[in-house]
């Protein structure tokens, strides 16, 4: 294929025939600039080229002339191009070199004891101010949530369903509405699910726990993907549990190979894996692998407990496959929540333990008896209007283009051999600095300056991520939030010159 031509994909010349079909306009040139993306980043265009001009790809693709250029417009915001007076648009070059599968030893496959909590207790705690510019954080900001839908849910509420939610307990399986309503939205995804198979909880930390409890035991080993997200290693380590931590690849997480090598050579109780944009890689577990993982697991009778918490911010086309879609046996125990997409401090979450709900079941009854029934109704009435399917897809748009953002605002502010993830979903991306470089100074310094940033030291139980670090592109894009990734660069500079590293 010739430089400067659109890749053949899902924009096909002569399939839209009018730009009076107000259904898809919308789409349409979001879904021009998403293949021009994808061109982008798979070399098509190279750093600095010139794209094609209005009327050739008017020609070339049979859109108008005004699709095109929202496309391009769209690009220009995500940080993909530029535009340029008088001579057309340029792909944006990005500094920043990708990141791929972190080196890692032969130790690494052997079951380890975890000990972070008490650092990652004091690096948590500073992600509670709302004074501080929250890149450390997990969250999307208040103004990318329907904060007024749902409060209008919550003031149409009648009284007695109020007092009576109020005066009584729930029952321990949860909200029959919202377990419904879950139900409905996991068609074609997650399996066919039912109320039935549903547990509901405070979040999805909290069906990952009842899971994992659920499984395994003191002493036992569980298996994850490294980095990890760091609740997991804290969790683990409250329930002296021990670890395995398999290298995962930025781009397709675990390999399959390397999955059955550890269950092979190591007692495995149980796996805890985030397959769909994992925290901190941003990494998918392609269909393929995910089927091969789950025929090993299967042939041992070893439970998966599958964390997708992030699964529905997906930045194509296509929400990503789960394990649960293709758990025959029952081994897989499904584990999300709205926190990252609706509302966090409503803590909805849920489970679906397959075989093992009677076990999550009891674990729940016996720690918390039920879940705030209020917090449960007003989030399943907004499913059932409807209004969350229009709300995912625009918040999945707005961190596309926060992602986009910020990775550009990293790679133009921190070092030149700075390496950072470019996830398809989710929202985080997992920064590499110079290996002399600790992240915990950064930290300290970044926190004087009010602003929070998550240490790579405590997504492991070894000191393998020393020099990294998580931010959080949940945030929405602004020139405050620029000017605060502008000061971590100088920041991290400083060090850098301390170790008389090139800049």
């Amino acid at each position: 294929m010739k430089p400067g031509t659109i890749k053949p994909g899902t924009i096909k010349p002569g399939t839209i025939k009018s730009d009076k079909l107000k259904p898809t306009i919308n789409f349409r040139y979001v879904a021009l600039a998403d293949e021009i993306q994808k061109n982008i980043m798979e070399g098509m265009f190279a750093p600095g080229e010139k794209l094609p001009s209005l009327r050739k790809l008017h020609n070339q693709l049979g859109l108008s002339v005004s699709t095109i250029y929202q496309a391009y417009i769209e690009l220009e915001k995500r940080g993909r191009i530029e535009a340029r007076e008088k001579s057309g648009f340029y792909v944006k070059v990005l500094a920043t070199p990708p990141l791929c599968k972190p080196p890692r030893g032969e130790e690494d496959n052997k079951p380890s004891l975890v000990k972070i909590n008490d650092l990652a207790q004091t690096i948590l705690s500073d992600l509670q101010s709302d004074k501080v510019l929250q890149l450390g954080a997990a969250i999307p900001s208040k103004e990318l949530i329907p904060i007024k839908q749902l409060a209008r849910i919550m003031k149409s509420i009648p009284i007695e369903e109020l007092e009576k939610s109020m005066a009584n307990y729930d029952l321990c399986q949860g909200y029959p509405g919202l377990r419904e309503a879950i139900a409905k939205q996991m068609i074609g995804y997650a399996c066919m699910v039912t109320q039935e198979d549903i547990i509901t909880t405070n979040g999805c930390l909290e069906a990952v726990t009842l899971c994992l409890r659920a499984v395994a035991g003191p002493g036992d080993t569980i298996l994850v993907e490294s980095p990890v997200f760091h609740c997991f290693l804290q969790l683990i380590e409250d329930l002296n549990m021990y670890v395995v931590e398999l290298p995962g690849c930025s781009d397709n997480g675990i390999d399959p190979a390397d999955f059955e090598a550890a269950v092979s050579s190591n007692k495995i109780k149980a796996c805890l894996l985030n397959p769909n944009f994992q925290n901190p890689l941003g990494s998918v577990i392609s269909k393929k692998d995910k089927k091969i993982i789950l025929d090993i697991a299967n042939t041992r009778l070893l439970p998966i407990i599958e964390d997708d918490i992030c699964g529905d911010i997906y930045f194509g086309n296509k929400r990503p496959s789960t394990f649960k879609s293709m758990d025959t046996k029952g081994i897989v125990l499904y584990c999300s929540s709205f926190s990252k997409t609706l509302a966090s401090g409503l803590r909805t979450g849920w489970a679906i333990p397959g075989r093992f709900k009677d076990k999550v079941l009891r674990m729940k009854l016996n720690t918390q008896l039920s879940t705030p029934n209020i917090n449960h109704q007003i989030i399943s009435r907004f499913l059932n209007t409807g209004a969350y399917d229009r709300h995912i897809r625009k918040l999945r748009n707005q961190i596309k283009n926060q992602t986009s953002s910020i990775t550009m605002a990293v790679a133009n502010h921190f070092p030149a051999d700075t390496q950072t993830t470019f996830p398809k979903g989710g929202m985080f991306i997992w920064v590499a600095l110079h290996k002399k470089i600790d992240t915990m100074k950064i930290y300290q310094k970044a926190k004087d300056r009010y602003i929070s940033i998550l240490p790579g030291i405590i997504c492991s139980s070894s000191n393998h991520y020393k020099h990294c670090l998580r931010i959080n592109c949940g945030i929405q894009w602004s020139k405050n939030l620029e000017k605060g990734i502008a000061l971590l660069g100088r920041l991290i500079k400083k060090e850098y010159q301390k170790q008389s590293l090139p800049v």
